[in-house]
């Protein structure tokens, strides 16, 4: 059976991360956003000795098995720095989104997935945004601050995104719903309507006989 990747582009405080991880254990698949990161990090501080090593942890099972072994994020991780490129990590990031695209389905949130993934035809991708005042009271709920805070963190969290979307995608805007096969209000499906959305995406976009067929071997 063909296997098929969901990307998941999202503001800070719409819980599009706790969509794509609930997504993922419904479809019995594993969701990737920090540990891409992580393991791109590790990867791209090799010195050239050993730039040949490192591109041989890129490989399929040794992927999977390095990613798994990495820790995963269960609290919001804003980003309040600006925004400073960093080309050799974001190759070895698409490296390594392009490698789990070929050997497994599988949900990545952020990363510019979306516009790596654009050319591939097993691919829903997804944008979730919501009200400002929704995304504050829900940050302010999962990380216990102040409404201030959480609406500077919102505000300081986004920009880098659109900053880093812009830079690493040639020019294109973030939020732009041309880039997306759906984009999700999150305030107005909830979690579990984000979710049943974009099974239903997945099901249009791989079509009906091989979305029955999956569902029946995971149940």
């Amino acid at each position: 059976m063909d296997n098929f990747i969901i990307t998941i582009a999202r503001g800070f405080g719409t819980g599009g991360r706790e969509i794509a991880s609930s997504l993922a254990d419904e479809l019995k698949i594993h969701s990737y956003e920090n540990r891409i990161l992580t393991l791109a990090s590790q990867l791209s501080g090799y010195d050239e000795h050993y730039f040949m090593e490192a591109d041989e942890k890129l490989n399929g099972s040794l992927l999977a098995a390095r990613l798994a072994g990495l820790p995963k994020l269960f609290s919001p991780r804003p980003n309040t720095s600006a925004f400073v490129s960093n080309e050799r990590l974001f190759e070895y990031q698409k490296r390594i989104i392009g490698e789990l695209a070929d050997t497994q389905s599988c949900i990545i949130v952020g990363k510019c997935a979306d516009h790596i993934l654009k050319e591939r035809k097993n691919v829903v991708s997804v944008y979730i945004e919501a009200p400002r005042d929704y995304c504050i009271a829900r940050v302010v709920d999962r990380m216990e601050i102040a409404s201030e805070e959480a609406e500077q963190l919102i505000i300081k969290t986004d920009k880098y995104r659109a900053d880093y979307y812009k830079y690493y995608t040639g020019g294109n805007y973030w939020t732009n719903p041309v880039n997306y096969d759906v984009t999700l209000n999150s305030a107005r499906l909830g979690d579990e309507g984000c979710i049943k959305m974009i099974k239903k995406c997945l099901k249009l976009k791989m079509g009906e006989k091989w979305y029955e067929e999956y569902m029946r071997n995971i149940s």
